[in-house]
């Protein structure tokens, strides 16, 4: 009896692989026989899911977007400040795998600047965060946890801005990731008063 293959989990291998190499090497380290070596399978095997390097860097950023969207979901859902809190630090590249997720991001975002359909992923994953962002900062106004008198919308724009910076910060080694949590804690603290 022939062998049942699962072609999402032979595409997610795929995308891990590219995911891994761009966070190490940068996409230029990305190249289907790199990817199929990383993967420990056949680049033709590679080429039977992805034809060109375009689209599987392209189905990689999907997978990308689809990661960071599940681990900020749950503490979405807490909500209120303490839901609002426990999303920023989400989002900081903490641990290992969130660490090598932003760098990988971080390599794509150069090649979205050349491809159209790579940017849309980011612009549309930046709106679907902001928009939750500001959702959750006005249900934290209702609830007397934040000052009535925040722009929700604006202070979700700061608030990505503010855990953009502490990713690369943290990234980069200059702050460690106690002083990132620390400073989302503090800023979230001047939003209460």
């Amino acid at each position: 009896m022939p062998k049942q293959v699962d072609h999402e989990e032979r595409r997610e291998l795929i995308a891990g692989a590219v995911r891994r190499l761009a966070a190490d090497r940068g996409l230029e380290g990305v190249s289907l026989g790199e990817v199929a070596a990383e993967a420990g399978i056949s680049k033709g095997l590679v080429q039977h899911y992805f034809p060109t390097r375009d689209a599987m860097l392209r189905h990689a950023t999907r997978t990308l977007r689809d990661r960071v969207e599940t681990r900020v979901r749950q503490p979405m859902s807490t909500g209120g400040l303490t839901g609002l809190h426990a999303v920023l630090i989400a989002l900081l590249p903490l641990h290992d795998e969130s660490r090598t997720e932003a760098l990988a991001a971080n390599a794509f975002l150069v090649r979205a600047l050349k491809d159209p359909e790579i940017a849309e992923r980011f612009r549309a994953g930046h709106a679907r965060l902001r928009e939750e962002l500001a959702a959750m900062t006005a249900a934290a106004q209702a609830d007397g946890d934040l000052r009535e008198t925040l722009d929700p919308a604006r202070e979700a724009d700061l608030l990505l801005a503010l855990v953009a910076g502490l990713g690369d910060a943290v990234l980069l080694g200059y702050r460690t990731p106690a002083e990132a949590k620390a400073l989302v804690a503090h800023h979230l603290s001047r939003l209460t008063r």
